[in-house]
C-alpha cells in the first residue's frame, strides 16, 4: 500500500512553483513543478494551481493536508500578502507571521510564511531566501557568518545560527540581462556567447571588478571597446561581463567575509562561478544544495507550526 502524504511543502517564486509530498517521518514521498510561478498568474488563479501540482500526489482519501509554502506567493502582488518580519529576526518566528488564504473546496489548507524586511542599515527585502537560511541553519547547526545566494537578485545574509542579523542584495543576474540586451554592449554580444573564449574573458572581468570595483561603470565600457579595438569575441565579452559583475559585487562584500568557506545557496553553475571568484579574492565559497535547504526550512518551520 502506498504511503500517504502527511503534508506538502512549496516553494513558490516568481517563474516557477514546486512542491513536495512529505510523509509522516519527513521523508520526501512525491515531487512536482509547475511553470505557474508568481509572475503568471492573477490572484484568483493560485488555488486552482496548487490543486493542479498536488493532484497526482498519494493524499489521504480524507481530511484536510496542511499545505506550508514560502516565496513569492505572499507577496503584495501574490496570492495573499504575508506582512515582513523585521530584522533582525529569529527565523524560528516564521510561523508567527503565516497567513491563511482561502481555499475551496476544504481539502488544502495553505500557510504562507512570510518574508524578512530590513530598515535599519538600508531598506531591504526578501521572501523565500529566509526559509532556507532557517534550512541552513538546520543542516549546519552552529554555522555564524556570511552566506551568499546567487541569482537574479543576490543575498548576502549575515547568520547566527536561527537569527538573520541582517542582509544586502546585489542586482547582479538582473544587470547582466539588462546590459546584455538593452544597452550597446549588446552590440559585442550577439552570437556565440558560450564559446571558449569565455572563461578567459570571465577571469580577466573578475579580476578587474576585485580590483576596482568603484569603476564599474568605467570598466563596463570594456566590453564594447575590446570588441572594437582587440576582436574580442561575443564568448569573451559575454565572460568578461559576467565576471566583472560578480567581481564587483564580491569585493563590495570582502570586509565581512571571514576565515570560514562562505556557504553559496543557488544554481550549481552560478554558484560555481562565485566560488571561483571567492578564491581569487583569497576566501573560499561551499556549495550547498538549494532544495535541499529550501525543504529543511520549510520542515523546520512546519516543526515550530505544529
Amino acid at each position: 500500500m502506498t504511503e500517504s502524504v502527511a503534508w506538502v511543502a512549496v516553494d513558490w517564486g516568481t517563474s516557477n512553483l514546486r512542491a513536495w509530498g512529505i510523509g509522516a517521518d519527513g521523508s520526501v514521498l512525491a515531487a512536482a513543478g509547475s511553470d505557474k510561478g508568481m509572475g503568471r498568474l492573477a490572484r484568483d488563479g493560485y488555488a486552482e494551481a496548487l490543486t493542479e501540482a498536488v493532484s497526482a500526489m498519494p493524499l489521504p482519501a480524507e481530511g484536510t493536508v496542511d499545505v506550508l509554502v514560502c516565496g513569492m506567493a505572499g507577496a503584495r502582488q501574490g496570492w495573499l500578502e504575508a506582512p515582513y518580519l523585521e530584522a533582525p529576526a529569529d527565523l524560528r518566528g516564521l510561523v508567527g507571521g503565516a497567513v491563511y488564504p482561502d481555499m475551496p473546496g476544504g481539502r488544502l489548507r495553505p500557510a504562507i510564511l512570510p518574508g524578512i524586511c530590513q530598515r535599519q542599515g538600508g531598506d531591504n527585502v526578501m521572501r523565500g531566501e529566509e526559509t532556507q537560511l532557517l534550512g541552513l541553519a538546520a543542516t549546519m547547526p552552529g554555522f555564524s557568518g556570511l552566506v551568499c545566494m546567487p541569482g537574479t537578485h543576490s543575498k548576502w545574509a549575515m547568520l547566527d545560527g536561527t537569527r538573520l542579523e541582517g542582509f544586502s542584495t546585489a542586482m547582479t543576474g538582473e544587470l547582466f540581462e539588462l546590459l546584455k540586451t538593452h544597452s550597446v554592449l549588446r552590440h559585442s554580444l550577439g552570437g556565440d556567447t558560450e564559446g571558449p573564449g569565455r572563461e578567459a574573458g570571465f577571469g580577466a572581468g573578475a579580476a578587474d571588478g576585485l580590483e576596482r570595483p568603484e569603476d564599474l561603470l568605467g570598466q563596463l565600457f570594456r566590453v564594447r571597446a575590446g570588441s572594437l579595438l582587440s576582436g574580442r569575441q561575443p564568448d569573451w565579452c559575454a565572460g568578461y561581463l559576467s565576471g566583472l559583475l560578480i567581481g564587483t559585487e564580491i569585493a563590495a562584500n570582502r570586509h565581512r567575509i571571514g576565515r570560514d568557506p562562505v556557504p553559496l545557496i543557488g544554481s550549481p553553475a552560478l554558484c560555481a562561478l562565485y566560488a571561483q571568484v571567492l578564491d581569487m579574492a583569497g576566501a573560499r565559497g561551499q556549495a550547498v544544495d538549494a532544495t535541499q535547504v529550501v525543504l529543511a526550512g520549510l520542515k523546520a518551520a512546519r516543526g515550530q507550526l505544529q
